[in-house]
């Protein structure tokens, strides 16, 4: 048992490294405690360049189809490896005023490749409730694969001088599939959006042994304005300042972001916070900086998360780069008109 805690722990503290209280994971590899402690999930500085993460209500909210492709470097000062990747495609559907998508994800964490995939159908729909005003829930259905590779791992016996403590045998495991699902609700007009998720509604399981360990529910609440909005190109703006924010809770970790982006055709730039002001005793998380391309059909963006908190020496920050290719459907092309949600897709 007290080498399966071993690595239970390990693992379990591999986990919890992508919302604020990341010291705790530090800590953690440090004492390597048996207290039973759950995972977050990881978190996208470019959240808009990854909607159908934020939410699923953002499945087909667009003129277009759209593939997104995002990829996430986090920590590269720290030994093992903490990348995330993404992949969605979504698609609108006027005459039902619907839309649909697909989303995967892959997650990898530390020296023992602590992986987690997940792969999700989302459905959306549109009800506009007045001449301005819609309100878009949905829905994404999800399987869930949790995986570890234990020829990687290097134990208390490998590196203890003296020969004092016998090889350790790691315990057999499975690695552990699952089903989880997600809702969310948006509400729009041409200017203003504000929506929330509640995510892991089914509490997918996280002990590689069937202990009662499984990801704990995470509620999103997001939304924000433009501040600044002229010049048409295309039928489309060609100069855009908005002002968003986005607050997550999960298990007893919480993080806020609060930025601002600016369009100009065809640059886009945005400066974030990410932390909890007056709560804690650091001065934040981190600071963003996002610089980017927008056309008509391809989106670049790049992104530095410049870290503030106590582990500023120490992290090497976070890249991010996301990258959306637009396409224009026959239903456009025959002119019937999706309302488009004004957040900014970086």
């Amino acid at each position: 048992m007290g080498n399966r805690h071993e690595l239970a722990t390990f693992v379990i503290n591999l986990k919890g490294t992508r919302l604020l209280a990341r010291t705790k994971y530090l800590i953690g590899l440090l004492f390597l405690t048996t207290v039973a402690v759950k995972g977050q999930d990881p978190q996208f500085s470019q959240f808009y360049a990854n909607q159908l993460y934020l939410a699923p209500s953002f499945a087909g909210a667009t003129e277009d189809m759209r593939f997104a492709l995002n990829w996430r470097n986090q920590w590269p000062s720290i030994p093992g490896v903490f990348h995330t990747y993404s992949f969605s495609f979504d698609k609108a559907v006027p005459n039902f005023n619907s839309g649909v998508g697909i989303l995967a994800t892959y997650d990898v964490a530390g020296s023992g490749d602590l992986s987690t995939t997940n792969i999700g159908l989302l459905y959306s729909y549109d009800f506009q409730i007045s001449d301005d005003w819609h309100i878009r829930p949905g829905l994404n259905f999800k399987f869930t694969y949790l995986g570890l590779d234990l020829a990687k791992l290097v134990w208390s016996s490998q590196i203890t001088t003296g020969g004092t403590l016998p090889p350790i045998t790691p315990p057999p495991f499975d690695n552990v599939a699952d089903i989880d699902f997600a809702t969310s609700g948006l509400i729009y007009n041409p200017k203003i959006w504000a929506g929330f998720t509640v995510d892991h509604l089914l509490r997918p399981r996280t002990s590689f042994w069937g202990e009662e360990a499984s990801v704990p529910v995470k509620v999103d609440f997001f939304g924000g304005f433009q501040i600044v909005s002229r010049g048409r190109l295309r039928k489309k703006l060609t100069e855009v300042m908005s002002v968003a924010a986005n607050v997550m809770f999960q298990g007893k970790f919480y993080q806020s972001d609060l930025g601002l982006y600016y369009f100009k055709y065809p640059m886009v730039f945005g400066v974030w916070y990410r932390g909890v002001p007056f709560v804690t005793s650091q001065a934040g998380d981190a600071i963003i900086g996002m610089v980017g391309i927008k056309t008509d059909q391809l989106n670049i963006g790049f992104s530095y998360d410049f870290t503030i908190s106590n582990l500023i020496t120490s992290t090497g920050g976070s890249y991010e780069i996301s990258l959306i290719y637009s396409f224009t459907s026959a239903d456009v092309i025959r002119g019937r008109k999706v309302h488009a949600i004004p957040c900014p897709e970086f």
